[in-house]
Formats: C-alpha cells, sequence, structure tokens
C-alpha cells in the first residue's frame, strides 16, 4: 500500500474509534440534562408542629449529582408569621430521581383565611429547570376569633319571667346538636341569593363563648360564596315571651344576616301561613340600619303580607362596631320589637288581615345570606369574609 495512503486510513480508524475527549468532557454537547420540577402542597396548619414537604423530581434517574439551591418567598402567608424562611441546595443522589424540601409551618389558634407561600428553584447543577416554582397553601383550621366584649348587654333574669332557654355558646367547634341543625344547599332559598350554606363547622362555630357565622368568597358546588344557616326547628321551639339576643353584624354591599323565627308547622302548612318573625334583619350596605318585620298570608300564597318598622344608630354608627341587643316581647295578641331595650315597633292582631299566626309555636333562624332580592348582590367594595358573632340567646317567659 501507499504510505500516503496508509496514513490517511490509519488516521480515520483512529478518530472513528476515539470515545471521548483529551480533556474528559462529553464529545457530544447535545446530551439532554434531567429536568427539574417541583411540586406544590397544600394541607391544614394544624395546632401542633407542622411541616410542608416539597418533592423535587428529576425527568430521570440521576447518573450524576444533581443540585439545586432554593428560597421561600411571600405571596399572602408571611415569613416568621405563618412559615419559617428556608433557603438552601437540595441534592438528588446518583441513582434517585427525587428528594424534598421541608419547611416548618408556624401554627396557631386564630381563624383566619386560607394562606399562601412560594418555593422557588435556582442554579441547577446537572439539570435543567422545567418547573421552577411551587405553591405552599395553608389551610386554615382554627376556630378561635377574638371579639372585644364592648356594647349593651342584657341580664339574665327580668321581674315576672323565667329563664326557659338559653345558649351562650360558651363551647368550642360544633353547635349543641340538641338545639341546633344545619340547613344546606344553594337553592336561591326563595330570594335569588348566591351563597351555598355548608354543613359542620366549616362556616359556623363556636369560639371565645359566641357562635360565629362566616360568610366566604369561595366555589363550592356551583356557589360563588359560602356561609352557614343554623335552625332549631323541631328541637327548641317557643311560644311566647320576652328573646334577647346579644350580637355584632357583618356589614357591605350584598350581605345580609337576620336573626328571626318561623312557625314550627313550616313544615306542614308551608310559608307565609306559617308566619315570619324577623326579629333582625340589616342589609350591609346600610350598617347602622336594623329591621324588624312579621310576615304572614293564606296557605298557598307565593308572597308575604307584612308589617314592620326600621332602627338606626345615631351619630353614623355601625352595627359591626360592637353588641347590640336585639329583642322581642312576645304576648298573645301582640309584639313589640327593640333594640337595647328601646321598643320601635309593635304589630298586634288588628294590624294582620287574615289569620293571626303568631300564637302557635316558633324556631330560631340565625344565618348571614349573600346577595338577594332585597340587599343586591356583593360588589368590589364588599369585603370578605363577613362575619356575625352571637354572644347570646335567652328566651324568657
Amino acid at each position: 500500500m501507499n504510505k500516503l495512503l496508509f496514513f490517511i486510513a490509519l488516521a480515520a480508524i483512529s478518530t472513528m474509534t476515539t470515545c471521548g475527549n483529551d480533556d474528559g468532557t462529553d464529545p457530544n454537547p447535545n446530551t439532554e440534562l434531567p429536568k427539574l420540577s417541583i411540586s406544590s402542597v397544600t394541607s391544614f396548619e394544624g395546632d401542633d408542629v407542622a411541616n410542608f414537604n416539597f418533592k423535587v423530581s428529576a425527568s430521570v434517574v440521576a447518573d450524576k449529582e444533581i443540585q439545586v439551591d432554593f428560597n421561600t418567598e411571600e405571596v399572602t402567608a408571611g415569613k416568621g408569621t405563618d412559615f419559617v424562611d428556608a433557603n438552601g441546595t437540595l441534592t438528588i443522589a446518583v441513582g434517585e430521581r427525587e428528594a424534598f424540601i421541608e419547611i416548618n409551618i408556624v401554627t396557631d389558634t386564630i381563624k383566619e383565611a386560607d394562606e399562601e407561600f412560594k418555593v422557588v428553584l435556582s442554579n441547577p447543577v446537572n439539570a435543567t429547570l422545567f418547573s421552577s416554582e411551587g405553591l405552599g397553601t395553608i389551610r386554615n383550621d382554627d376556630t378561635y376569633v377574638f371579639v372585644p366584649d364592648d356594647g349593651y348587654i342584657t341580664p339574665e333574669s327580668y321581674t315576672g319571667y323565667d329563664l326557659v332557654w338559653q345558649d351562650e355558646f360558651n363551647g368550642s367547634g360544633a353547635l349543641d346538636p340538641s338545639c341546633w341543625t344545619h340547613e344546606i344547599g344553594n337553592s336561591g332559598w326563595g330570594n335569588n341569593e348566591l351563597q351555598y350554606y355548608t354543613e359542620g363547622t366549616n362556616n359556623a362555630f363556636q369560639s371565645d363563648g359566641r357562635l360565629v357565622i362566616e360568610a366566604r368568597e369561595e366555589n363550592i358546588s356551583g356557589a360563588p360564596y359560602s356561609s352557614a344557616r343554623v335552625i332549631t326547628q323541631d328541637k327548641c321551639t317557643f311560644t311566647h315571651g320576652r328573646v334577647d339576643i346579644r350580637a355584632i353584624l357583618p356589614e357591605g354591599q350584598g350581605i345580609w344576616p337576620a336573626l328571626w323565627m318561623l312557625g314550627n308547622n313550616f313544615s306542614t302548612i308551608g310559608w307565609p301561613a306559617c308566619g315570619e318573625i324577623d326579629i333582625m334583619e340589616l342589609v350591609g350596605h346600610q350598617p347602622g340600619t336594623v329591621h324588624g318585620t312579621a310576615h304572614w298570608g293564606p296557605q298557598g300564597q307565593s308572597f308575604s303580607n307584612n308589617h314592620g318598622n326600621s332602627y338606626t344608630l345615631e351619630n353614623s354608627e355601625k352595627f359591626s362596631e360592637q353588641f347590640h341587643v336585639f329583642s322581642i316581647i312576645w304576648e298573645p295578641g301582640e309584639i313589640t320589637w327593640y333594640v337595647d331595650d328601646e321598643a320601635y315597633f309593635t304589630l298586634d292582631n288588628g294590624d294582620v288581615n287574615g289569620a293571626y299566626p303568631f300564637d302557635m309555636e316558633f324556631f330560631f333562624i340565625f344565618n348571614i345570606a349573600v346577595g338577594g332580592n332585597w340587599p343586591g348582590n356583593p360588589d368590589a367594595t364588599t369585603e370578605f369574609p363577613q362575619r356575625m358573632y352571637v354572644d347570646y340567646i335567652r328566651v324568657f317567659q
């Protein structure tokens, strides 16, 4: 063979059999690095030490040690108050595909909104970033709400009356099931309301000696808001006497709290024939005015006959600022409405055309409606959550 041709052939063979560069780097610069992703975590805050574990995953098993930096960032949760600020470097060992970043959650017993923070990845080694942010959602499962005790208060006894029933709401969590039942659903409740009424302690719970009913802006079972409606039907029912309810009321466009009563025969004869006694209603765009009203009418009628009046606080004060006591003195053939022991409306059987339904047994209903024919719907000015605090209900006969 010609010597020149021999050396050319030898050089070609040498080139074809080379497995790497002299400096030890990969001769194929297009080798794809593993892609890193970080999970999001949603969990309850709890009362004891809680940790959120964010999983960082590689797209393939690592054949080289992978490292990536991480740090936490606030969204609505605060560093130090809701979670412990953290930063560092995470390692995924050779032969592994995942590792975890542990973030400590700061627990408490205060009822507050769900809150969020982020864990952010950066500066990967032997990998690239596919998703670099994991969202941590701290679900609040506490029921403690601090409420100042300022405002009007009424006594636990009156001359000529006996205290026959009371609920001071001194428990924790759920209401006493021997008297209270949750009504559930989003039927519009005859008024084109927008809320879904939930069960359990989701939107109604006892805290610090109060019943708290909470309306929230959240999508639930097709409704844009959640709230609660609790009743004493067939459990704690009454005819006549004095009723005192001490409460702080919510406010805002589209917010509609009520403390009211229906005849206990509602399930058999329907509304308005059963009668309705609205001890207190408020439409949230008028936070300084409450209404007391009676409703009645023949069985099968789709609307009610009604009579009522309103009470407005002086000096632009609002019922959301402190406790007030909403009362009725309910005698045979006559009902008088009070705010802080000041009478502002009386109805008697001469005011009622047709059958007078108010001398029968009635049950209580406490609720916050959101939206509806009377208050209108929430708008950009409405803040959530909105809460009604009931300190006590007492019935004297």
